[in-house]
């Protein structure tokens, strides 16, 4: 097996006692001895920080690169931004997916617009090489691919209070984070760039993304990769007292689950991208019919949209089973009709009567004043027929069976989307 490539924070992993496995290539941290189970509610009541350097960034310059990523990734850079669908300005970014000529997903990604005709590619652990690859094979005049993997430095702050710990941290905070909206993006380092600058205290340009992959309120953070470290430490000590706690990816993952988000290569992966909780990457036009733009794999999904359905679902306990070849769902009557694809507990919710509570639900909402959560079993399946939201069914991995519950939503309250001005 090849060796496992490591974080700018992997010592810093190592000396504070965290739980490592290999991911993505990277031995990666899984949890440290707060637990993963403190980890995903730190992230719900307070905020927790995330390594993820091992993530993938690919930078695109020059006059044709718009038109190279309006024709390989699935959303329509000239009409998704808000409700009357206007074009990605500079300084925003909107998820999408890059398709195979078949219409099977090579990889998902979040793009941002830094500059005119300069824009930053995020894709996941590996899978920069790839990616470019496969943008340089779909011809480009005049555009500059750059593979930044492993150059780079990244962390997560997610959580309610991240933009207080934040403030903490940066030089001059306040024209920073005005008016910051979900899934937009100031600042630059090197070749990075869009036109505002954002600096931490100590003088370190960052770029900055209102973006994670949590659900919950948040920023993604990039820097070079030397200075990670002393980043990791700083934004720590500024959220001790507020009950900041390192995470790794158990909590990362049980967070992304309940937000219904997708893992690439496991819940959206070798099979058409139709049929699943996130159509909203796709190009849709007026009316919901048809796509506003041509794209590479557009064809394919018009063609055969296939006979796999893909489904989030929420459990009625806290059990799971572990995912696996030998995981399966059946109907009630015990026929096999599908496999599942992710199962997680998320900490953070449990039943109430009839409908699914959060931590973060007002009590006005159905949240009980004594409200302790179990948390509850959820995660995706993938099945050979539609299935209604309501419905039960069962997932096993041989040993265990658990009915689960179809949803079009998992935890809820998230915070994710809410304006900035109610997080400071």
């Amino acid at each position: 097996m090849d060796e496992s490539r490591t974080t700018p924070l992997h010592r810093w992993h190592l000396e504070h006692g965290a739980n490592m496995a290999r991911f993505g290539g990277y031995d990666m941290p899984l949890w440290y001895p707060a637990g993963a189970r403190a980890e995903h509610l730190a992230v719900i009541e307070a905020a927790g920080i995330f390594d993820t350097s091992h993530m993938a960034v690919l930078g695109l310059r020059g006059d044709g690169a718009r038109d190279l990523l309006q024709r390989s990734f699935t959303k329509d850079l000239d009409r998704c931004q808000g409700r009357d669908k206007g074009p990605l300005p500079v300084g925003r970014g909107v998820y999408g997916v890059f398709l195979a000529a078949d219409g099977t997903v090579i990889d998902d990604a979040i793009v941002y617009r830094l500059d005119q005709a300069a824009w930053m590619v995020v894709v996941n652990a590996g899978m920069g090489a790839l990616v470019g690859g496969h943008l340089e094979r779909q011809g480009g005049a005049g555009v500059r691919i750059t593979d930044y993997s492993d150059r780079l430095g990244k962390m997560d702050l997610q959580g309610p209070l991240a933009a207080r710990i934040l403030a903490a941290v940066l030089h001059d905070p306040g024209p920073v984070l005005a008016g910051m909206r979900y899934f937009s993006c100031k600042g630059g380092f090197g070749e990075i760039q869009t036109p505002m600058p954002v600096r931490l205290r100590d003088g370190t340009p960052l770029l900055l993304s209102r973006t994670g992959y949590t659900g919950e309120f948040g920023f993604e953070l990039f820097v070079a990769g030397d200075r990670i470290e002393p980043l990791w430490q700083t934004v720590l000590a500024a959220g001790r007292d507020l009950g900041l706690l390192p995470c790794g990816l158990a909590a990362r993952d049980s967070l992304r689950t309940g937000a219904v988000l997708p893992l690439s290569h496991q819940d959206i992966g070798p099979w058409p991208f139709v049929n699943n909780p996130w159509l909203f990457a796709l190009p849709w036009g007026d009316g919901g019919k048809g796509f506003s733009k041509d794209f590479l794999g557009a064809q394919a999904l018009r063609d055969d949209p296939g006979d796999a359905f893909t489904l989030p679902f929420a459990g009625f306990d806290p059990r799971k089973i572990t995912v696996g070849k030998d995981t399966f769902v059946t109907d009630l009557r015990g026929d096999t009709i599908g496999q599942v694809l992710t199962c997680v507990t998320d900490m953070a919710i449990d039943r109430v009567g009839a409908i699914i509570v959060s931590k973060a639900t007002p009590p006005a909402a159905g949240r009980p004043a004594d409200f302790k959560p179990r948390g509850l079993s959820c995660g995706f399946i993938k099945v050979n027929r539609p299935l209604a939201i309501g419905d039960v069914v069962v997932i096993t991995d041989g040993r265990r069976r658990i009915r689960v519950e179809i949803r079009n939503d998992i935890r809820p309250h998230r915070s994710a989307r809410h304006p900035i001005t109610s997080m400071l």
